[in-house]
């Protein structure tokens, strides 16, 4: 994949720098008496529930419909901010600011020419955690969208998880981990998102399908930014290769299968391994929104 190391996006929040990556210097495990207390006494004072964040875990890889999001506050940190950047050499965060910034030129682009405004949203750097609107992001959780923020939460610490899955960690299979976040924020505008959820609540015992199908169009989201990559050569057919395995390192059947158990379809919310690359390949060579209609119903802008 062709890009040149650059400054960091005005949408990338970095908050690696906040001490213990969370409130509290709470890090990735517990809380400790002192940040108990602290958050305790700040509950109290302002009535907002921040003690209850933290204990409920709320923050879900990616856009969960099977379980409701908790409400809790948003993240500590502001965008830009340089007291809260690594030193310089970060190649990985500049690598997340151009996709972040590439992905969402190309959806602007995408959206003008159907007469629509595409509203930006924001990429939060975290490590360990953090706070979401949808609760507390853990590193445990991996990159997620939380659509009451319109923010992406990622630890760059998930690239070994990626690796460890089987997955490639090049370039490109970065990039279609962070345009697959983007397609579910692509979602939200649409309101494919808010119409998924309302299925979910009026079809029981189908939010596990729904989750696929939304979880599988935000791949072939991802493709349709990957499209447009292809078409200005800035990706190749190895950057190709790349990303079609870190999808598939992703698929259920292929978690549950290393974590030792049965594979069960029933439980599935993001797709299997073969769906996922399916449903990528199908916006990189489609290039266009109504490319991915994994459900009934018209998906186009």
């Amino acid at each position: 994949m062709d890009w040149t190391p650059g400054g960091m996006s005005e949408d990338v929040e970095d908050r690696r720098g906040d001490s213990g990556g969370g409130f509290g210097g709470m890090g990735g495990g517990g809380l400790g008496i002192v940040g108990f207390v602290i958050l305790l006494v700040i509950s109290l004072f302002t009535g907002r529930n921040y003690l209850g964040s933290v204990l409920s875990g709320g923050g879900q890889a990616h856009v969960q419909m099977n379980r409701p999001m908790t409400g809790g506050p948003a993240g500590r940190g502001s965008p830009g901010t340089a007291g809260h950047r690594s030193p310089g050499g970060d190649r990985d965060a500049q690598l997340v600011s151009f996709v972040l910034d590439d992905v969402q030129k190309t959806w602007t682009q995408i959206f003008a020419a159907h007469g629509r405004t595409y509203r930006h949203a924001k990429l939060v750097l975290y490590r360990n955690a953090t706070y979401s609107a949808c609760g507390t992001a853990r590193e445990s959780t991996g990159p997620f969208y939380c659509p009451q923020d319109e923010k992406v939460y990622i630890d760059l610490s998930f690239w070994n998880d990626l690796k460890r899955f089987g997955g490639d960690t090049g370039d490109f299979a970065q990039a279609y981990v962070i345009a697959h976040e983007l397609g579910h924020h692509v979602q939200k505008l649409l309101g494919i998102e808010m119409r998924m959820r309302r299925l979910a609540q009026q079809e029981e015992g189908e939010q596990n399908r729904l989750s696929v199908d939304l979880e599988l169009q935000a791949d072939c989201f991802a493709g349709v930014w990957g499209h447009s990559t292809e078409q200005r050569d800035i990706v190749h057919p190895k950057d190709i290769e790349g990303a079609l395995k870190a999808a598939a390192a992703v698929g259920d059947d292929h978690l549950q299968r290393m974590s030792g158990r049965a594979v069960s379809p029933e439980t599935w919310t993001h797709g299997s391994s073969a769906q996922r690359s399916q449903w990528f390949r199908r916006g990189l060579e489609g290039g266009q929104v109504s490319s991915c209609p994994t459900f009934n119903g018209a998906v186009s802008p």
